[in-house]
């Protein structure tokens, strides 16, 4: 799979969005990527900063290019080179919740899945003027996939799993 696969399933007062992308590195190299919260503006075209660790339990600050946003999400059920989930907002009126998955497909391959699940009585209302998550989520998977890809084939030695 060269490119990425995009979804989207949608309720009333839902919302779903998922990315999926092979991606021709280990999940070591992913995973450091995903969570290295400084790096990510260096790779990552959707996000100009994000400040604080990802780490579970923290709360980060993520700046949006072109606008004010800041997304406020916490980091929570972190599965090192496994899954991460970030959330935020308030459970029945509008919250969004990201779901990091890898899944190594041998040493020097991971398949990468991000998924969000928008829900909420505002949601409802507000989901008109909310953007098109379609190029967002692309442009999410192939920034990840290509950056991967360029430090796996810079540093062979960093397809190994760790000692």
């Amino acid at each position: 799979m060269s490119t990425s696969i995009f979804t989207r399933t949608n309720g009333i007062f839902t919302m779903s969005c998922r990315v999926k992308i092979e991606i021709g590195a280990s999940a070591q190299i992913v995973w450091r990527l995903l969570t290295n919260a400084a790096a990510f503006p260096d790779w990552n075209s959707t996000v100009t900063r994000i400040e604080g660790e990802i780490t579970s339990g923290q709360r980060l600050r993520v700046h949006v290019p072109g606008s004010r946003m800041v997304m406020t999400p916490t980091v929570s059920d972190v599965e090192p080179m496994r899954r991460m989930v970030w959330s935020d907002g308030a459970p029945g009126v509008f919250r969004g919740v990201r779901v990091f998955t890898l899944s190594p497909n041998g040493p020097n391959t991971t398949a990468f899945a991000m998924e969000e699940r928008f829900s909420g009585l505002v949601f409802g209302l507000v989901r008109a003027a909310l953007p098109d998550f379609r190029e967002i989520f692309e442009t999410y998977a192939s920034d990840l996939k290509r950056h991967a890809e360029q430090v796996a084939h810079a540093s062979p030695s960093a397809h190994a799993p760790p000692i």
